[in-house]
């Protein structure tokens, strides 16, 4: 089967292999690009598989085209950039494993056996670049009808497979959400849905750092509740996040349940992904965690009351106080992405309290000031937050929001809120008072922070003066002669 259409237009092909050629190596296109290629999707990355070294191969292909190559001779790799593809060569070879291990025992093989130890078969495929018969997709396990019928299967048993490499059992996960559209979705096949259901503690060989690598590609896909679900319906998410399996299920008590909250964050979650997109935003990877963890706090937190039923008090408390933990745990950044995600959860009830009460300046000044510049992301994110099968329930909280949304830009553009510096410094109480650093001056600061907040005195340093100095005099301390 020869295809050229289209697929192999690019001169690069034809570059690799006419070096090929002269070096008396086989050269082949595998993987990602082949597959995408059938799907339609645009891939600047190309990978060539060669029978022999990859190495000399891109050498010799960098020599003809002045480019710069950057070889990884641990790996036995090498990459070079051509007309904005990014093109990396790699000598084909078997790969066999330990089982305490994912990483191989790497030996020179064919093509055949390279395409053996790929993940799918819809990453198995290659186009030839022999000359004799360029452009012939070689698929030996079917990965083009696999890609037709939207599965997801693995050349060998797939035992085998996530034996070898735990990680694939999230690329599985992956894939299959990345790739699925509404009009042609994607499926992994019941026996490999089987075989991470009995392999799942296999990913504790794994470090966290690869876990996170997946799972953050998978947040920033067009549905990430698929690849959730996935993970949870196969008991992947227990291995590294149980925090979130646990919010899954409904408890009764006297014929009161409560909202199932793992389909609910879910629902969230595909929220922020549509709303980002409305808006024309770009997917913003740290907002997607906090959609996924904003009611992690849930099950610490519920209590039963009779006669009103099931409630979550605090949970948001709870909740970002979890935030470190997890990021710790999953060896993640700790540093201004965390906060990012812990104030997001921390205050994300902070706006449909709003919605629910009188809406107030001093209110809204004060969730101004708490979010700052966040603001705009704890908006959405509060708005994907409404969710229920109430059709009317969810219209009514939709129209309070927008004004609240509505007062949020009058109190903003009066007061310049979101970007509030207390008018009175340490330095200027010590200054003015003639007093060392000590608890007055932080008391007499959040004096003035919340009378501002409250709207007792105006956002001015002149009101803010005479205010610290009257609080001062309450205190018996006067200004320092």
């Amino acid at each position: 089967m020869t295809i050229t259409e289209g697929y192999l237009n690019n001169p690069v092909f034809k570059l690799v292999s006419d070096t090929a050629k002269e070096l008396g190596v086989r050269a082949f296109v595998i993987g990602g690009y082949v597959r995408d290629c059938f799907l339609g999707n645009p891939n600047k990355d190309i990978d060539i598989v060669v029978e022999g070294s990859g190495i000399k191969l891109a050498e010799a292909v960098a020599a003809k085209t002045k480019a710069r190559v950057s070889v990884f001779k641990n790996f036995g790799t090498a990459m070079l950039k051509y007309h904005g593809m990014e093109v990396e060569f790699v000598g084909a070879r078997k790969e066999s494993y330990h089982r305490e291990s994912r990483k191989p025992i790497v030996e020179d093989g064919t093509l055949e056996e390279d395409q053996l130890r790929r993940d799918f078969t819809i990453n198995a495929m290659a186009f030839s670049l022999q000359e004799e018969d360029f452009g012939e997709l070689v698929d030996p396990f079917g990965g083009i009808k696999d890609l037709a019928n939207g599965i997801i299967r693995t050349p060998l048993e797939p035992e085998q497979t996530y034996s070898d490499d735990p990680l694939r059992m999230l690329r599985a996960i992956r894939f299959a959400t990345r790739l699925s559209t509404p009009e042609h979705p994607f499926t992994i096949v019941p026996e490999s849905m089987t075989a991470m259901k009995n392999m799942a503690d296999r990913l504790q060989i794994l470090s966290r750092e690869r876990i996170v690598e997946e799972l953050n590609k998978m947040l920033l896909t067009d549905h990430p509740s698929m690849a959730f679900q996935l993970l949870e319906d196969t008991g992947l998410l227990k291995q590294f996040l149980p925090e979130l399996s646990k919010l899954k299920g409904v408890e009764t008590v006297d014929g009161k349940g409560h909202k199932e909250n793992f389909t609910h964050t879910l629902q969230v979650l595909d929220n922020v992904v549509l709303f980002e997109k409305e808006a024309g935003k770009e997917p913003n990877l740290w907002l997607h965690w906090a959609a996924l963890l904003h009611d992690i706090g849930k099950p610490a937190s519920k209590r039963y009351v009779a006669g009103q039923g099931f409630t979550f008090h605090g949970h948001e408390v709870i909740g970002a106080r979890m935030v470190p933990q997890i990021f710790e745990k999953l060896r993640m950044p700790l540093n201004e992405k965390m906060k990012y995600v812990q104030k997001l959860v921390g205050l994300h009830l902070r706006p449909i309290a709003l919605v629910d009460d009188e809406v107030t300046d001093s209110a809204v000044r004060r969730l101004l000031f708490d979010a700052g510049e966040d603001i705009d992301d704890l908006m959405l994110l509060c708005n994907a937050d409404i969710t229920s099968k109430n059709p009317a329930k969810v219209a009514r909280l939709r129209r309070n929001f927008e004004l609240v949304k509505a007062k949020m830009a009058e109190v903003e553009a009066k007061d310049e809120i979101r970007n509030w510096k207390n008018p009175i410094t340490g330095d200027y109480i010590m200054q003015v008072f003639g007093i060392e650093p000590c608890n007055t001056i932080g008391q007499l600061k959040e004096m003035v922070k919340n009378a501002v907040l409250d709207g007792e005195i105006p956002y001015t340093f002149e009101a803010a003066d005479a205010y610290m100095r009257a609080k001062a005099a309450e205190l018996g301390l006067y200004p320092h002669d």
